[in-house]
Formats: structure tokens, C-alpha cells, sequence
């Protein structure tokens, strides 16, 4: 699945910026695709893949007294989605399947509150497909993901890294990813190019 996902981003340009202090209204977009014909082992993954930066002081994560909670500013229409190349691409690809396309503004929480938005909050209505979605500001800007996945077995995805503003992060499990960018809400420019 990984090589494969490569090669598909690989064709799209990116152009990796250092994170501006910027705005603390932040555009967020999101990905969420499986596989056309589920994993391809036989191992078992219905059990969840996580992954956390949480609590490392190496990667910028600090906790103050007054945790602060993100509040949703508005979502993004259709036509300002930048992602959607890629979209394109990996459904032309016959390998992966869109599940969901969606991309808002919002301020950030607080580092280790895990206070974010449901999918159903965000327009996400994907039969089998449910969780949260968190942006968090400590010294760095990390975004995380606790997602189920339901498709015959069930999948998890728990996962938080750290972000950089005009790149694509891929957040992969074996039976479904999510590729998302992040960006200041001002000051915009094309996203992955």
C-alpha cells in the first residue's frame, strides 16, 4: 500500500516551509481513504495502529495550567479544498477509494487536551467511519486522529504528530489512511506545492 501511495504522492510537488508564527485561526484539510480490496496479508489488522508524540518534551509538546480548547470557525467549500488533485489521483489509481474529502477552520487546543471535533461535526457522514479529530498548539502544532474504521472488521487509527504548515502529513494504517494539510488561515498559499 505504502509504495504505491508513494509513487501517487511523489508525482505532486511539495515545497516544505518552516512554521510561522502565524494567525492562530489554522485551515485544516483532511483525506480519509482505504484500500480498494482491504490489507493484503493475512495478518490480522483489525487491531489499532497508534502512534503519539504525546508527552515528549523533544517534540514540543508542554502543558500549561490553563488548557484552552480549539473552537470551529467555519468549514471550507468544496472549491477552496486543495488536496483535491490528490483525491483525483489516488481514486484514478484503482488501489484506494476516497471515503471522505473535507477541510475547515479552526483554532487550536492546548497540547495534551485532546479536545478537537467528531467527523460528524466536521460534514463527515461515511458509513463505518467515526472519531475525533484534534489540532493542538504546545511549542509545536500537532495534529491527531482517533478514528474506527468498520468494513467487515473493525480499524483503528490513533494517531498525533507534529505538523509543518504546506505539507502533506500521512497518518497510515494498512486498511485505510488519511493525508491532511494544515495552513494558516491568513496569508494562504496553494497547499503541497
Amino acid at each position: 500500500m505504502r509504495w504505491v501511495l508513494a509513487l501517487i504522492i511523489a508525482g505532486l510537488p511539495t515545497v516544505a516551509l518552516p512554521q510561522a508564527a502565524a494567525s492562530p485561526v489554522y485551515r485544516v484539510e483532511i483525506l480519509v481513504f482505504r484500500l480498494s480490496d482491504g490489507p493484503s496479508s493475512s495478518e490480522d489488522w483489525a487491531m489499532s495502529a497508534t502512534r503519539s508524540a504525546r508527552g515528549s518534551s523533544a517534540d514540543g509538546g508542554e502543558r500549561s495550567g490553563a488548557a484552552q480548547v480549539g473552537r470551529f470557525v467555519a468549514r471550507l467549500p468544496a472549491g477552496e479544498l486543495q488536496l483535491a488533485d490528490l483525491r483525483a489521483r489516488l481514486a484514478s489509481s484503482g488501489a484506494y477509494e476516497p471515503l471522505a474529502h473535507v477541510g475547515w477552520t479552526q483554532t487550536a487546543s492546548s497540547w495534551g487536551s485532546r479536545a478537537g471535533f467528531r467527523l460528524d461535526q466536521l460534514g463527515v457522514n461515511v458509513p463505518g467511519l467515526s472519531g475525533l479529530v484534534y489540532l493542538e498548539r504546545g511549542t509545536y502544532l500537532h495534529l491527531g486522529f482517533a478514528l474506527r474504521y468498520a468494513a467487515g472488521a473493525s480499524y483503528a487509527l490513533n494517531e498525533s504528530r507534529r505538523v509543518r504548515f504546506y505539507e502533506r502529513h500521512y497518518y497510515d494504517h494498512p486498511a485505510f489512511g488519511v493525508i491532511a494539510l494544515v495552513t494558516p488561515a491568513q496569508g494562504n498559499r496553494p497547499g503541497g506545492s
